[in-house]
């Protein structure tokens, strides 16, 4: 397995900061050769999983996001999930709980002829899938835009201040070519501008100032993945929590500060927040939900260990 050394986790840094800063611009910043930053780039994308996504901000982009947990038969999982993944609507596929349950984060348009043909009619029509059930994301606290601490730990803070971007948060009217532009950064984050202005018809110099536009405005972010494994990451979970509502945001804006979660959102249903851990070993991870997660407002938590990812952001 590589095995990620200084250069690699600063350029880890370095793209979350800015994800299509030119790789001379991100080799100054590091101190290395604009050679080096490109053939680092090159390595992990094919032997650490390493993949930069554009993303549209789901409400700016007039989508809704749920989460469903599928519960199907140990025979019938894989496969099921492997289809979830291939679908263009769901942007989130774990395997947890020994194999035999799925969650995946979909997106709908809502209003649209066949805006919710996943949730009410695709999944139930699966007959291996023994229960279903939904939740609407109604806020993200941690996670999206924001990034998993592990990841954001290898640059100082005057390499940060070189690379990072100023979004004032604004509302913007979603075109569909800018729908087009969002698609193709979706394949690849750091496709050329020649490449989405193909995708587009708009020229290169016009794609160029709607996505900085588009960022600025925090409509479009980017997402940066990895194998947290080469992070050190041996035990992870999601952590399907019951907050009395009262206490709801008090209790998701303090997790939210814990190094250990990498996703807190409030969410419908019976359990109303749900978190992603991420723990160096499973001791570690027991360690954090006996003591630091172990808070009054948490009236409940079901804990269902992640066997493995099977699509990221995209």
């Amino acid at each position: 397995m590589t095995v990620l050394d200084d250069v690699d986790r600063g350029l880890l840094h370095a793209l979350h900061l800015d994800a299509r800063a030119p790789f001379s611009r991100i080799a100054q910043v590091l101190g290395v050769s604009t050679q080096t930053a490109v053939r680092r780039y090159r390595r992990l994308t094919a032997e650490a999983g390493l993949r930069v996504t554009g993303l549209a901000e789901p409400y700016s982009a007039g989508r809704q996001q749920w989460i469903v947990r599928l519960t199907a038969t140990a025979a019938a999982a894989q496969d099921i999930a492997r289809a979830l993944a291939r679908r263009p609507d769901t942007s989130w596929v774990r395997l947890t709980s020994g194999g035999t349950e799925i969650a995946a984060i979909i997106q709908t348009a809502p209003g649209g002829p066949d805006s919710h043909g996943l949730l009410l009619r695709d999944i139930p029509r699966t007959t291996s899938v023994t229960k279903v059930s939904a939740h609407y994301l109604l806020h993200t606290y941690l996670g999206g835009p924001t990034a998993w601490r592990g990841h954001l730990d290898a640059l100082t803070e005057a390499q940060q201040r070189a690379l990072a971007l100023e979004v004032d948060q604004g509302e913007v009217a979603w075109s569909e070519r800018d729908r087009r532009m969002a698609d193709a950064l979706r394949q690849d984050g750091r496709a050329s501008l020649t490449a989405l202005a193909a995708a587009t018809g708009w020229s290169a110099a016009t794609v160029g100032r709607r996505l900085e536009e588009l960022r600025g405005k925090g409509a479009l972010f980017f997402d940066v993945g990895i194998d947290d494994r080469l992070l050190g990451v041996t035990a992870s979970a999601l952590l399907w929590m019951s907050v009395m509502p009262a206490h709801l945001d008090e209790v998701a804006t303090t997790l939210a500060a814990h190094r250990e979660l990498a996703i807190v959102a409030a969410t419908t249903g019976p359990t109303n927040l749900l978190a992603t851990a991420l723990s160096p070993s499973p001791q570690a991870l027991h360690r954090y939900l006996t003591t630091r997660l172990a808070l009054p407002s948490i009236t409940g938590i079901e804990t269902a260990p992640i066997l493995r990812t099977l699509k990221g952001s995209s």
